[in-house]
């Protein structure tokens, strides 16, 4: 089969991830997979940039699209006769200029897949399509009379748990105590001031507790001000750097979500072997050992609970496989 994801970002963050795990087990499934990214915007911000990312992967589509949302009217008709040349089986849209272009430019015989990463995707006129995925079955029931599957986060072979935690936390400079941690882009929604205060509170609790801050963003600086000696800040952690940082936790506080809903920080740090306590947002409550509501005392007081409940974290060829049917079972409906 040959499949062409469209993802009009051009950074390696929300969805994009999950689009280049879920694009390498279709690979390794025996088909062929590109994926189409944003061209024109290549400046680099807090967000890590995607193509550096596809291309050794050989993942990056050779196809002639710009695919950005800051595309003229002019570019995106370009796109359009570009995406209707390609030969292909699938088109896998996943953000709403993708879908447009999609739906004006379906190649012929070709079957078009809609992902939705977050609820505000689905709205009054969305362009049709031949089946959805959808980050929560909750959503399901917002695309009444459309072929609906629920897509999990694809978590990669590296997120397992550490051979030698001493050892590991040595090598990042973390002490011997208990280490909390967030792992997330500094803004409002991820809710850091919240963690700030609530941990804050739990080292009265526990005196030894380390607050490891895993990320980037425009709220960085502004809460590098307000924390305590106790308040680690790694900054921005990408490959093999971000899987050490998260195996190295003890428990990861996930307090909010941006653009993607899958949840899939809170299962990467399941396969690590991390507690995870979060809010109900998305598939969060799926992947949490506890469901905190987001004020400090919920959040210490689940955090001094400890309790810890047995999940199975589907494997990328396992969903690959259900995404690779319902591509299958479209073109029979």
């Amino acid at each position: 089969m040959r499949i062409l994801h469209l993802l009009a970002s051009p950074f390696f963050t929300g969805p994009a991830e999950l689009i280049t795990q879920l694009a390498l087990a279709q690979r390794a499934l025996g088909h062929e997979v590109t994926i189409a990214v944003d061209r024109k915007r290549t400046r680099h911000t807090s967000e890590e940039l995607l193509v550096p990312r596809l291309e050794p992967l050989q993942l990056l589509s050779t196809a002639p699209l710009e695919l950005s949302v800051k595309s003229s009217p002019w570019t995106m008709l370009r796109d359009v006769l570009a995406l209707r040349a390609q030969s292909v089986d699938v088109v896998h849209a996943h953000f709403s200029h993708d879908h447009t272009i999609a739906r004006l430019g379906r190649p012929k015989g070709a079957r078009l897949i809609r992902s939705i990463h977050a609820p505000r995707s689905i709205r009054f006129g969305m362009p049709a399509a031949d089946g959805f995925t959808v980050p929560t079955s909750s959503l399901s029931r917002r695309l009444l009379g459309e072929r609906v599957l629920v897509l999990p986060p694809l978590v990669g072979p590296d997120f397992v748990p550490p051979a030698d935690l001493v050892a590991l936390r040595g090598e990042l400079g973390l002490p011997s105590g208990r280490v909390v941690g967030m792992v997330s882009t500094f803004q409002a929604s991820r809710r850091h001031e919240l963690g700030l205060a609530a941990f804050a509170s739990l080292r009265e609790k526990d005196p030894g507790a380390t607050l490891l801050l895993v990320g980037d963003g425009p709220l960085l600086a502004q809460h590098r001000l307000s924390a305590s000696e106790h308040v680690r800040f790694a900054g921005y952690q990408s490959g093999t750097a971000f899987v050490k940082h998260l195996q190295a936790l003890d428990e990861v506080w996930i307090l909010g979500l941006g653009n993607d809903w899958s949840a899939r920080a809170a299962a990467q740090a399941r396969a690590c072997g991390v507690r995870v306590l979060a809010v109900d947002e998305g598939a969060l409550g799926h992947y949490a050992d506890a469901v905190v509501e987001p004020t400090v005392d919920c959040l210490v007081a689940a955090s001094l609970g400890r309790e810890r409940r047995e999940l199975w974290v589907e494997s990328p060829e396992a969903v690959a496989r259900r995404v690779l049917a319902f591509y299958a079972a479209e073109a029979q409906g």
